[in-house]
């Protein structure tokens, strides 16, 4: 009897090891190496989220980003609300690079004074796509250039996500539908 609870002991702190050094919720969330900034500047259309509660329900939604001379980020985020004909909505938080070396890591102001954890931890090569999260793992964007991405795509965005700790039941895909795409 005590060799099986002294097993049952070491096979639960084995796994508790195990799942700490994975993207568990505990887990620090890496950022990506390196942000050219300029590059990442521009249109980037929400494909999928975790949503914040002013994005329940947002159709079309946008972030922009434009490099301000003091080095800060304005940030223009527009969406229509709860469908595509819904009222547009438009917020302007403001970004700050936390980390200069990598320029992955910011705090995003929505209101004075506090910055929210924002984290580019994902970045294609072509800055294409990229994943942002934050370290609670309460909220994540899976974000394009462009308004739809392959299946494969996102399939394969939607694992690097789960791999974060994230839970991917609660990702949701923000609908898109714009002028000469597909409906």
């Amino acid at each position: 009897m005590i060799r099986g609870a002294r097993n049952l002991l070491l096979t639960t702190a084995a796994l508790a090891l195990l799942a700490a050094c994975t993207g568990g919720p505990n887990a620090e969330m890496k950022t990506v190496a390196k942000v050219d900034l300029p590059r990442f500047m521009g249109p980037w259309y929400v494909i999928a989220n975790i949503p914040t509660v002013i994005e329940k329900g947002a159709h079309n939604a946008v972030e922009s980003y434009q490099l301000d001379d003091d080095g800060s980020i304005a940030t223009t985020f527009t969406f229509r609300d709860g469908g595509f004909d819904g009222k547009p909505k438009t917020y302007n938080p403001r970004g700050f690079v936390v980390d200069r070396e990598s320029n992955a890591l910011w705090g995003m102001r929505f209101i004075w004074p506090i910055k929210a954890d924002y984290r580019i931890v994902y970045l294609d090569a072509d800055y294409s796509q990229t994943v942002i999260g934050r370290s609670k793992r309460d909220y994540v964007w899976i974000m394009a250039r462009t308004p739809t991405i392959a299946d494969a795509d996102y399939d394969r965005l939607l694992r690097f996500v789960a791999e974060l700790g994230y839970d991917p039941a609660k990702v949701h895909k923000v609908p898109q539908r714009w002028p000469g795409s597909a409906p």
